[in-house]
């Protein structure tokens, strides 16, 4: 049946997803069909403080009242009515990092999100310990390096969680996190799907030395399945979302997501052999593992799906960004010379003009490194565009290799999957910002990973979206359903979207083009020596 959104709204029907992105803090309201009926979002940027990345908590608190403001006035101009109840509410954020709280609720030292690459030593050192590839951006790496370092907050912890957490938390009461970004804190057991209870007694004897007077199942969030009971909006809470007053508590809460989990939900990728490509700020591949792989390797991440499935995740620090400073580039081109400037035109138009550009961009190549990439071994970036005397230097060969530049890293942690662990995949979606432009990035993508990729309409919609279906998985789920048949049979009902594959010509010049990347990394070593 159709619904009619304004009385969706007025009968408290609406199911609320709200995720903070690297860039931009996103909600959707969706309908009890999943369709979106209303959205909102702030846009914010980190900032580099005492050579960390952080967000401050007051721009964290602001960003989502702002969001959350900027959706009720979209309801308003729409429908005429305020947002009074809601069915249900998921909130979802960029996965891992670092947020210690004191008993007070006070929290120790600004938020260290996934983006610093400090932790090489203690990351290094828990692989070690747990046989287990343990990223630098993992918040059991951050707790680590704080220890190594002697910093002095670290016996003041009371509760360590990541933003979503900290976010369900402010909202609720409730110190949970969904098993999904749970196992971005320390590795999860699929079995239990909580916590591995082998690693976690490794730890707590790792630093019983220093007297902490905490163990680390004290001070960690509990892990919740999908769907599982994880509290209500407090009277409180509603006030920290809505500062208008209008919004009234006791709306569920499903369990706190990373920005990988709702990626997996709105891509319908949760089952085994299905994968996801998300492609924004950052970008990383999520396939979900029908066999254990066959040793750790230090550039794929072992996570879970929201239903606790074993996930390879290829996780690189940079995407678009340097893509976006190129398009900006193009912008003021056109505006100095009087032309009326569409974002939207301009970036279709130079997405199309790559895919007349050759295989292996006629030999130029693109470092999209804004930041470090620890997947090829940098713990800072420079971004750098290369070319020599003889390449062909065109706009379709420049495009196509600032496009490729930006899936590079990708490319490398995901051979090793499939080239040398064999893994195999039924299906790859991508969404995000590099697909905006129909059939380019899906035709790149294709050529990068030698696989069809498949985009849905729903993909556009992003983790706002893919949280929203999490919290209806919570109060819709009346067949007890697992969240695979869910999406299969209530969400996308058989629904896989449009599949583009990349052409023998294109797979062929990829490999190229990242044989000659490969090659040519000491030229951004020395940027990063040298270009201060």
């Amino acid at each position: 049946m159709a619904y009619d959104p304004k009385s969706v709204i007025e009968k408290g029907q609406a199911i609320l997803g709200i995720e903070f992105g690297s860039t931009r803090i996103k909600a959707v309201l969706i309908d009890p069909e999943y369709k979106p009926i209303a959205q909102g979002s702030h846009t914010w940027e980190n900032q580099l403080v005492n050579g960390l990345w952080t967000y401050s908590v007051e721009s964290i608190w602001f960003g989502l009242q702002d969001c959350y403001s900027d959706l009720r006035k979209n309801v308003l101009k729409q429908y005429e009515v305020e947002i009074e109840n809601l069915a249900a509410i998921g909130i979802s954020a960029m996965m891992h990092g670092y947020m210690p709280f004191d008993k007070n609720g006070n929290i120790l030292v600004p938020f260290r999100t996934w983006r610093n690459t400090n932790t090489a030593k203690a990351a290094a050192e828990l692989s070690d310990l747990f046989v287990f590839n343990v990223p630098l951006r993992w918040s059991i790496s951050h707790l680590y390096q704080a220890i190594l370092d002697n910093e002095p907050h670290v016996k003041d912890i009371d509760f360590l969680t990541t933003l979503a957490g900290f976010i369900h938390w402010q909202l609720t009461g409730k110190r949970v996190l969904g098993v999904g970004d749970a196992s971005g804190m320390i590795p999860v057991d699929p079995a239990t799907k909580s916590y591995n209870a082998t690693m976690v007694e490794k730890f707590d004897k790792l630093i019983a030395g220093k007297g902490y007077p905490w163990k680390l199942l004290d001070i960690l969030p509990e892990s919740l399945d999908a769907g599982q009971d994880a509290g209500v909006l407090t009277e409180a809470g509603a006030r920290k979302l809505d500062i208008t007053g209008h919004l009234k508590p006791g709306a569920p809460i499903c369990p706190p997501e990373g920005d990988a989990g709702t990626g997996m939900v709105a891509t319908n990728a949760v089952r085994p052999r299905t994968g996801n490509v998300s492609a924004g700020t950052s970008s990383f591949s999520m396939i979900v593992l029908e066999k254990d792989l066959k040793k750790p390797h230090e550039v794929i991440d072992i996570v879970t799906t929201p239903d606790g499935s074993p996930v390879a995740m290829v996780h690189c620090n940079n995407c678009t960004s340097d893509l976006n400073a190129w398009v900006n580039l193009f912008k003021e081109f056109e505006e100095i010379m009087g032309i009326p400037v569409d974002m939207g035109q301009l970036f279709t138009n130079l997405f199309n003009v790559a895919l007349k550009g050759n295989p292996d961009c006629g030999g130029i190549m693109s470092y999209n490194y804004v930041s470090g990439e620890p997947v090829t071994g940098f713990a800072d970036g420079r971004p750098l565009f290369v070319r020599s005397a003889n390449d062909k230097f065109n706009l379709a060969n420049f495009m196509r290799a600032i496009i490729s530049g930006a899936i590079g890293v990708l490319k490398v942690g995901n051979d090793i999957l499939f080239n040398e662990e064999k893994i195999k995949v039924d299906r790859i979606t991508g969404h995000g910002g590099l697909f905006t432009t129909p059939g380019v990035g899906q035709r790149i993508l294709g050529a990068a990973l030698n696989s069809p990729i498949s985009c849905m309409k729903t993909a556009g919609e992003g983790g706002p979206w893919g949280m929203a279906i999490l919290a209806s998985y919570l109060i819709n789920n009346k067949k007890n359903q697992s969240l695979a048949e869910f999406l299969d049979d209530a969400v996308f009902a058989g629904d896989t979207g449009t599949s583009v594959a990349p052409t023998p010509e294109d797979v062929a010049g990829f490999n190229a083009y990242i044989e000659n990347y490969k090659k040519c990394l000491p030229i951004e070593e020395a940027a990063v020596k040298y270009k201060k």
